[in-house]
């Protein structure tokens, strides 16, 4: 019944991926700019948990349940709030240089497909990986009695998401105010957040992402699935730590006056107490 069921959300979410990532490639060529997809980034996570939701509840006949409730609307919370605040940021201003550059690099011929494998499918297939979780936790039994190591895994889950929505979301707002601020051109935020940790945000988003994997050892298929979804959160670890997130931002601090300073009184990832 579980694997069925992980089956089902599984190519539930390919096709729902797919055609998110497809429908955001024709928008970027048509505005002549990639960096669009970023903020189809959040929205396509919301897409996959709702879609499979709503097969399990009116194709596959089963009512949900807490697990999957609170991980739908987590993640609805978080992937909307993300969306809405890169669009806010990105309004009106030219293709980001990420996508600038690697759209420099695909040469002639058949320049638009390479375009939407290099850039636009290579997401696509991480939002995949990335959904492990969101599928199992929303496809996951959950039944009565609800044993106490069950309480442990819902309220341990919820309480970490919510450390993490709040580096996140109050990060962000932190750099966008202190970015509109003209007095604080080419300097570095070293203030709230930022003064316990170099990127509060990524920091967030990865704490949200253990939250959402802790809760799915509350279901009742055992561990099997839980531990398989970790995948997840590792995957947003990776990413954002060593890959995409961290060191490119990094490498834009260090061109701003202070940064060596800024390095060694704080802590790269993991938030804690500046350094005298």
């Amino acid at each position: 019944m579980a694997l069925t069921l992980f089956t089902t959300g599984l190519l539930i979410s390919v096709a729902v991926i797919f055609i998110h990532f497809l429908n955001y490639f024709w928008i970027a060529v048509r505005q002549n700019n990639f960096g669009i997809i970023d903020i189809g980034w959040g929205q396509g996570f919301v897409l996959v948990a709702w879609m499979v939701m709503l097969t399990r509840t009116f194709i596959l006949g089963i009512n949900p349940n807490l697990i999957g409730f609170i991980t739908l609307l987590l993640t609805t919370i978080w992937g909307l709030r993300l969306s809405s605040h890169i669009h806010q940021r990105n309004r009106g201003k030219p293709e980001d240089k990420r996508y600038v550059a690697m759209r420099a690099k695909i040469q002639p011929p058949y320049v638009l497909l390479k375009s939407f494998v290099r850039i636009f499918l290579i997401q696509a297939l991480f939002m995949l990986v990335i959904s492990v979780v969101l599928i199992t936790n929303i496809m996951s039994t959950f039944t009565l009695p609800i044993a106490p190591f069950t309480y442990v895994c819902l309220g341990l889950g919820i309480l970490v998401w919510v450390i993490g929505f709040f580096f996140q979301a109050v990060g962000d707002q932190q750099l966008a105010n202190f970015i509109k601020d003209p007095n604080h051109k080419g300097q570095l935020i070293t203030t709230g957040l930022w003064r316990y940790t170099r990127h509060p945000n990524y920091f967030g988003e990865v704490m949200m992402w253990w939250g959402i994997a802790i809760l799915g050892f509350a279901s009742s298929d055992g561990v099997i699935y839980p531990i398989i979804a970790l995948i997840s959160p590792v995957v947003v670890t990776w990413l954002l730590r060593f890959v995409s997130g961290v060191p490119l931002l990094e490498k834009h601090m260090k061109t701003k006056p202070g940064f060596a300073m800024y390095e060694k009184t704080t802590n790269i990832f993991f938030p804690w107490f500046p350094k005298s």
